[in-house]
């Protein structure tokens, strides 16, 4: 349990990192949290289904479940509208003494949803973190490309960055994993042929599900699902 309010004793708020999507990346340390909450909750895109309650299947235990349907819209409103819903649901449980895992894609502090619970709740309740796997070591995994070397600089870019800042952060690290592709893949590949880094780039869609796909980025198809990124090495290793 996570501690006292107004002398009852509240429940923990624990973001559970699952991984990229392979149910065996999940953490022993995950599983045995899963197994154990009396609640278990997850995001859900739009009403579909949820990747993190796929992966975790195996190991729920018939616990009471909240799905925290998020909209698909560029506007923050709607986004934070349903975390404040889905906050206060959750408030509901934890109030009661009811400990809630909050399962999350890749790693809960790694551009995860978990983070805009846990901002809302933290006040009143304790919180927990469970790491993960993440979607950028699952794709150098897959890729057998090295993130960083010795002095190498490495660097997380979201697609949504304006193309001066995506220049600008290819240019000044050696390694660079670009998230967030989808409907702006077009122009962050624009953008990466235009720098003469597209020999140096390769696509990472769906890591480790049955359907992935890795691939140098001129084999690419022309549109990115959801669950892709882009890993450029702008050198090599010198010791390589």
């Amino acid at each position: 349990m996570g501690g006292r309010a107004g002398g009852s004793v509240t429940g923990r708020l624990i973001g559970v990192g699952v991984g990229p999507g392979a149910p065996d990346l999940l953490t022993l340390r995950a599983a045995r949290v899963i197994e154990g909450a009396p609640v278990v909750a997850y995001p859900t895109l739009a009403g579909s289904p949820s990747l993190a309650r796929a992966i975790a299947a195996a190991h729920l235990r018939g616990q009471a479940e909240e799905a925290i349907d998020l909209p698909m819209t560029e506007s923050r409103l709607p986004a934070q509208a349903a975390y404040d819903a889905g906050a206060a649901r959750l408030a509901g449980h934890l109030a009661q003494g009811r400990d809630v895992a909050v399962l999350c894609e890749g790693d809960p502090m790694f551009y995860g949803s978990f983070m805009y619970l846990a901002a809302r709740l933290s006040a009143r309740f304790a919180v927990e973190v469970v790491p993960g796997v993440t979607s950028v070591a699952a794709a150098s995994a897959l890729a057998r490309l090295p993130l960083g070397a010795r002095t190498g600089r490495i660097a997380v870019l979201p697609g949504t960055l304006p193309d001066e800042a995506l220049r600008a952060g290819l240019l000044a690290h050696e390694s660079v994993a670009v998230l967030k592709l989808g409907r702006h893949f077009p122009r962050v590949r624009a953008v990466v042929e235009a720098l003469g880094l597209a020999p140096r780039a390769t696509f990472v869609a769906r890591a480790t599900l049955p359907d992935q796909e890795v691939l140098p980025l001129a084999e690419a198809p022309l549109a990115a699902p959801y669950f892709s990124l882009l890993l450029i090495q702008r050198e090599a290793d010198p010791w390589t």
